[in-house]
């Protein structure tokens, strides 16, 4: 992705920033009232001027030689605008000083422009114009009407344009708030001064030597200062000119001054505040939170950096003052949401300073934050991320890092993944070393991405791969840094040039492996600087500029590591995230360059300094070392911020009332969630052989039930307590002089309606004649800390009766009396098909290639066997694979997944019976499901009926199925539906026809068959009421049923259908493998086409049906369906825990 260019606003207004707690010096500099934007304006035209004048002057000296005449002109151009233009490398180097000051807003160069250029061509031009008068008219005075003739209107002009100039130059002063270094001006006067003194010493003694015309002392004089200071040639008035080279020679040595002097004026403000232990403490905590985001965030610790924050503390750019350029790296770190101030901050920092603001290795949302805040934006190349969840040594394109793994491997080579926290002190102590002396004399280089540390206490938490022979030599490592809570970023990469060949590959392998098991899902490896050349490069029609570009960069990598990085990590087939440049003005740009150039080890410049709190040695254990002492602040805050939390849900009153009286019960020593109660006896138990009794009846039987409180009438000094355990109720007596005082008042302040308990005491009867147990001791079982929905208003709503599918249970007996009948009817299910000799198996819920139906599957991955899987939509395949097994009658009953949604009549999860039986057929399994329904609904209802599913509320009607069922073909069905008469010979154009008739797809891509079966799902079997069976499909869609032994156009298939649904399907199956094959090699053929629900070639199932299958008949029943039509009630209600969406 390529991130849009904006020009920076140097006028942009910047906000204060508080500094950062606990810094002694301020981070951050408030801006001043920024001046008008015409200004700005202003200022950016007369830095311009003057470089225009020093860019003149360089070339004006060569151009000297050709046409003197148009040099004096131009230099008399320039000097109009109070600009001192010369042909002299003085000129050149003083008005290049100044410009360069000027461009990074130095307020001196501002002042040196006033002064040196404004007031001085004041009061230069007021000079000329009197030596004009005094020397061309021979007479001190003159008149205001001589002051317009002749050459005296052109020095009025020029004083005229002076003041202007000065004035304009004065109006900008805002514009230029850059301090100087502190005594830089002083320095830098005295090595210009020295040296131009040096210049017109030298200049003086050539010229006396040397005259050419010039003519006495004075000339000669000035010609040498002319020569040293770059003065303009009409001090010298005689007209007599000196020798050239004398001039040039000058020239060099004050530019040579001039240089020296420019280095140390415009060496910019260091900051002596570095990353304090403080600051880097707030960094880490940052990264903690939010720190998933950038793979370099962590860089941020480097103890060589400055950190500027936003003023609420909740994110900072990171950077270090480099050649003038302040370079931050990375994206600012912490809430995205507060990045806009802290990078307002840094740009406000930097011009004050007359520092060029640059950003390396910023990924696309933090270039997105830089360039909103007026910064530019260019590629610098991509970033190599790995997904450790896709990462495999499988496929043709891993195999040169599996060549290279399992060269290393039988070289008898050993990787080991550890945190830095879990090596010894040797260990490190050998790590250190060994990635000293593996370096040899190459420079350390890195900045945006390196720590440039190791060892330290601090960063216990990094990820180290080493790499050990089979003689135990240490040969190779790989460093990590953390990168959020689930990625690591790469450090530091050694080995052993003695190693074996692939020794990275074998590290980065063995890294992937343990990862998953460590929580981490994204390894970020090195970065190709200008990685899309190489890649664009390789495509077939890359046009001549990218070929081209494509050759400079290749060879450019035989003295950097441009295309060789990008090869060594493609090979991973990593991720590529891009990383930018981001940079203000176009002319900062190069100075920018250079300074990352330095800052990265490329170029040689100034070290940084660091703090001093790291330990010198990976030995220093002493617990009150500086370094050890941060370590384990910095330990404790991961702790802190890793650990798993929780946010506290609101609670209603209610919820804290009961959270309260749980808090009550520990404080008197009760238990609230014991491990055992008294329990003597089921609560029914003492129901059934006490019924019956009459009132006031004393029993004398002392008996320990359990149940939960259903509801609580208190009178004072007795509560009447409904307990309720299953289905069975029984009524609880609490009765003040009955138990001590203590337990008593226990029960009344801290027993709530939902709680079980535990009650013991004497059976008895009321006054009205209710049983009851009169209780002299009670135990909390388990305390409630929700309250029950309210009796009097039930809990009826539909939607949050799915919901809270538990509390509708506890309160609705009609959702308690259905799942018990459920219960029932599987066991009635299960024991028909075992009684008429099924065998009862178990098949896998996982599979490799899904297929027994024509459904869209769910999908997962087992991370053992990396392998993509399906749960199963159907158990048929394994079935048929257990009958060409020999195992005979066989049946599943088990839970199948279908990604088809969820309505009345579907579930995503659903239950079903699955049987088949050896020389049967489709006949036979009607008869057999026919059988198994009527049984299960006698014994689940008591007759042989089946209750229609109705809404929640409304009376299910009853519908009789003793006697035979209907079995209808499905022509004949269709055929009655739309009246007109249809068969298996009908075309297929009639058929869309009839289809568009009833608003039904009707595409040309359809055949015949799935236009009748279309019409039937639409038209016959929604309005299909009886148990029926529709006989006879249509070949095409039934690709796992026999043909039909009359009709080779039909299938020897039938589905049952009641009340509008699916009840049940059974086939004559087809057991003919090359058949077989031919139809499943069809539908595999649909399935790569696009069609979700078309089912994939099974090859294992295929190579198994030519073991030979015997003749089979195979059914399936919904057994979710067949309990809606036993209960009455919707799908939902019929299933104990049905799927709904996650409440937000």
């Amino acid at each position: 992705m390529r991130v849009r260019e904006v020009l920076i606003d140097d006028h942009h207004s910047h906000p204060g920033v508080a500094p950062p707690a606990g810094d002694a010096a301020p981070h951050s500099i408030g801006a001043k009232d920024e001046p008008a934007p015409w200004r700005h304006r202003l200022a950016a035209v007369w830095t311009a001027l003057v470089l225009a004048g020093a860019t003149w002057s360089f070339f004006s000296i060569p151009l000297n030689v050709i046409s003197p005449s148009l040099v004096s002109r131009g230099n008399e151009l320039f000097e109009t605008i109070s600009i001192p233009a010369g042909h002299t490398f003085f000129s050149a180097i003083y008005l290049s000083v100044v410009a360069a000051a000027l461009r990074r807003g130095k307020r001196l160069a501002l002042l040196w422009s006033f002064w040196f250029f404004g007031v001085v061509g004041i009061v230069a031009s007021i000079g000329e114009l009197g030596i004009e008068i005094e020397w061309g008219n021979g007479r001190r005075g003159l008149g205001v009407t001589d002051l317009a003739s002749g050459d005296h209107g052109r020095y009025v002009v020029l004083l005229g344009v002076s003041v202007v100039i000065a004035t304009l130059i004065w109006l900008t002063r805002g514009c230029y708030p850059a301090r100087l270094a502190h005594g830089s001006l002083g320095r830098a006067l005295t090595v210009f001064g020295s040296g131009l003194m040096l210049s017109a010493v030298v200049a003086t003694i050539l010229t006396r030597f040397f005259p050419n015309t010039l003519q006495g002392q004075r000339e000669e004089t000035f010609w040498a200062a002319r020569s040293a200071f770059g003065l303009s040639h009409r001090l010298v008035v005689s007209g007599n000119r000196g020798t050239e080279w004398v001039s040039y020679a000058a020239g060099v040595i004050s530019a040579v001054a001039a240089i020296a002097a420019l280095v140390i004026f415009l060496r910019t403000v260091r900051k002596d505040s570095l990353l304090s232990q403080t600051d880097e403490l707030g960094v880490r905590r940052l990264l903690l939170e939010h720190g998933d985001r950038d793979s370099l965030g962590y860089f941020a610790t480097r103890r060589d950096k400055s950190m500027m924050w936003s003023p609420a503390h909740d994110a900072a750019v990171a950077y270090r003052v480099v050649a003038g350029v302040s370079l931050a790296s990375g994206d600012p770190i912490g809430d995205p949401r507060a990045w806009p101030p802290a990078i307002r901050a840094w740009l406000d920092e930097a011009r004050t300073y007359g520092w060029i603001p640059g950003v390396l290795s910023a990924s696309d949302e933090g270039a997105r934050a830089f360039v909103d805040e007026g910064m530019r934006a260019i590629s610098m190349g991509d970033e190599a991320i790995i997904d450790v969840a896709n990462y495999t040594l499988e496929g043709p394109t891993m195999s040169p890092v599996r060549q290279a793994v399992r060269r290393v491997e039988r070289a008898g080579y050993r990787a080991t993944v550890l945190r830095h926290r879990d090596l010894s002190a040797a260990q490190m102590a050998e790590v250190m070393k060994r990635t000293e002396d593996w370096r040899g004399n190459q420079t350390e280089r890195g900045f945006s991405m390196a720590l440039g540390r190791l060892g330290d206490p601090a960063d216990g938490n990094c990820l180290i791969v080493l790499a050990h022979d089979s003689d135990e030599v240490l040969r190779g490592l790989l460093s990590f840094v953390p990168w959020g809570r689930g990625g690591v970023s790469l450090d530091v990469m050694r080995r052993d040039p003695q190693s074996a060949n692939g020794l990275m590959e074998f590290m980065v392998t063995a890294l992937a492996a343990v990862c998953r098991d460590l929580g981490i899902r994204h390894i970020s490896l090195n970065f190709a600087m200008f990685r899309e050349v190489f890649s664009d490069a390789e495509r077939v029609g890359a046009g001549p500029v990218l070929r081209m570009s494509n050759k400079i960069l290749v060879l450019a990598s035989r003295y950097w590591q441009l295309q060789s990085l990008y090869q060594s990590n493609g090979k991973y087939l990593p991720h590529w995230a891009p990383r930018h440049l981001c940079y203000g003005p176009n002319r900062s740009l190069a100075q920018l360059l250079i300074a990352a150039g330095m800052a990265e080890g490329f170029l040689p410049g100034q070290a940084a300094a660091k703090r001093t709190d790291s330990p010198a040695s990976p030995v220093d254990t002493d617990a009150d070392a500086p370094a050890v002492i941060f370590g384990d602040q910095v330990k404790a805050q991961e702790n802190e911020l890793l650990a798993v939390t929780v946010a506290a849900r609101p609670l209603t009153e209610q919820e804290r009332i009961r959270r309260d009286k749980l808090d009550r019960l520990r404080e008197a020593g009760m238990e609230a969630y014991p491990v055992s109660v008294p329990r003597t006896h089921e609560m029914d138990e003492v129901v059934s052989v006490h019924r019956g009794l009459p009132p006031d009846t004393r029993t004398a039987v002392r008996v320990s039930v359990t149940g939960r409180v259903m509801a609580i009438r208190d009178h004072g000094g007795l509560c009447f307590v409904k307990l309720r355990e299953n289905d069975v109720t029984l009524q609880a007596m609490i009765e003040r002089s009955g138990m001590t005082p203590h337990l008593f008042l226990a029960w009344q302040r801290l027993v709530d309606v939902g709680d079980h308990v535990s009650v013991s005491g004497e059976v008895v009867t009321s006054r009205r004649g209710e049983l009851s147990l009169a209780v002299d001791d009670w135990q909390m079982a388990a305390k409630c800390l929700h309250p029950l929905p309210d009796p009097y208003r039930g809990f009826t709503d539909p939607a949050l009766r799915a919901r809270r599918r538990v509390v509708d249970i506890l309160v609705n007996e009609d959702a308690r009396r259905t799942l018990q009948s459920r219960s029932v009817a599987v066991r009635a299910l299960r024991d028909g098909l075992v009684n008429r000799g099924f065998a009862e198996v178990e098949t896998p819920m996982l599979h490799t290639t899904p297929g027994g139906a024509a459904a869209r599957p769910f999908f997962t991955h087992i991370n053992a066997y990396d392998t993509d899987l399906s749960l199963r939509i159907a158990p048929e395949l394994y079935l048929k694979r257990l009958c060409v097994a020999g195992l005979g009658k066989v049946f599943e009953l088990n839970r199948n997944s279908r990604n088809e949604g969820a309505d009345s009549s579907h579930n995503p999860e659903f239950t079903s019976v699955e049987a088949y039986q050896p020389y049967a057929d489709y006949t036979v399994m009607r008869e057999l499901t026919r059988e198994l329904i009527t049984d299960v609904a006698t014994t689940v209802l008591g007759h042989p009926i089946l209750l229609r599913p109705m809404p929640a509320g409304a009376s299910s009607d009853e519908v009789d199925i003793s006697g035979a069922w209907p079995v209808v073909t499905v022509h004949e069905a269709v055929s009655k539906a739309v009246g007109t008469a249809i068969d298996s010979l009908t075309p297929a154009e009639e058929l869309r026809i009839i289809c568009g008739r009833h608003g039904l797809p009707c595409g040309q891509e359809l055949k015949a068959g799935h236009l009748v079966v279309a019409l039937y799902e639409a038209l016959v079997e929604p309005n299909t009421n009886e148990p029926t069976f529709y006989v006879d499909f249509p070949l095409e869609t039934s690709p796992l049923t026999r043909v039909h032994r009359e009709d080779p156009r039909l299938a020897e298939r039938w589905d049952l259908v009641a009340f509008g649904m699916e009840i049940g399907t059974a086939y004559s199956e087809l057991v003919d493998p090359i058949e077989q094959r031919r139809r499943l090699t069809e539908q595999s053929l649909r399935a790569a086409a696009g069609v979700p629900e078309a089912m994939s070639l099974d090859e294992d199932f295929l190579t198994d049906l030519e073991y030979a299958m015997p003749p089979t008949g195979g059914l399936g029943i919904g057994v979710d369906r067949l309990i809606m039509m036993l209960t009455g009630q919707g799908i939902r209600r019929s299933i104990a825990f049905p799927f709904v969406r996650r409440e937000q």
